[in-house]
């Protein structure tokens, strides 16, 4: 299959607002954080809504954990990467597929990283699936921010830390945000649901972790050697921090049409 897009939108929904937020304790709600396996953390992720004046509302329906029937509780939801595929056929993977649908009829934020950007693009009707070629995507990779994606939010990184062996299509309707080589849709937006198939949640922790539990994994094509992942944090991963902070404080901040209308009335 080609992962090549296929579909573009002219509606480009740039974040409301310019600066940071000011942070509201009290008032703020908690953000959903989906999780996949007994140890997994949010990582940065989770510490930038934590520093953004969030609780964490963590939960693992892989391990019998409920979702929400609804997301007026939370100011939006997380699902993290895993090992497995959207294309597997257990049921907490087809129920979080399906719970999407949720977040994006309530137009509420939602995030995907990795294995959540592909159940997002999954439940949009879009592929996901292997590399023709095998290539996988196993250390920091180039990618190139689109001018949607400059006009969501600037001063994307050049190059970000993945882990995974498959994409996705552009779903219909969506926007190309950024974009690669081997795997040419890194990040989408639809609405105010986003997916990137990298990790930018990974802490210094987590990347030791990772790569000594999965070093098998870095015999697959085109992953780099564990050296080379502590090498590129070393000159990237100051650039993808900054990006990140900016990014969920933005993405935090959208509100869904109903509410921005009877605001406005």
């Amino acid at each position: 299959m080609s992962f090549r897009p296929t579909s573009m939108s002219a509606n480009v929904l740039p974040f409301p607002g310019q600066g940071t937020r000011a942070v509201e304790p009290n008032t703020l709600r908690p953000v959903l954080i989906v999780l996949h396996q007994e140890t997994s953390t949010p990582g940065r992720v989770g510490n930038v809504l934590r520093a953004l004046g969030h609780t964490l509302d963590i939960r693992r329906p892989r391990f019998g954990d409920p979702l929400p029937e609804t997301l007026d509780a939370h100011a939006g939801a997380v699902f993290f990467g895993g090992p497995m595929s959207a294309n597997d056929c257990d049921d907490y993977v087809r129920r979080e597929i399906d719970w999407i649908e949720i977040a994006l009829r309530e137009q509420r934020p939602f995030l995907g990283i990795c294995l959540g950007a592909q159940m997002l693009a999954k439940q949009l009707g879009a592929r996901v699936a292997p590399h023709p070629q095998g290539v996988t995507q196993i250390g920091y990779y180039p990618i190139r921010p689109t001018a949607a994606g400059n006009a969501v939010c600037p001063s994307w990184p050049d190059h970000v830390y993945h882990w995974h062996r498959e994409g996705f299509e552009l779903p219909h309707g969506a926007e190309l945000l950024a974009e690669g080589d081997d795997f040419p849709v890194q990040a989408f937006q639809s609405g105010h649901a986003f997916g990137f198939q990298f990790h930018p949640d990974v802490t210094y922790a987590m990347m030791h972790c990772w790569t000594t539990r999965g070093y098998d994994n870095m015999d697959s094509p085109g992953a780099r050697a564990r050296h080379q992942h502590f090498a590129d944090r070393a000159v990237h991963d100051f650039a993808e921090r900054a990006w990140l902070k900016a990014f969920i404080d933005g993405w935090l901040a959208r509100k869904p049409e109903l509410i921005l209308a009877q605001a406005a009335e």
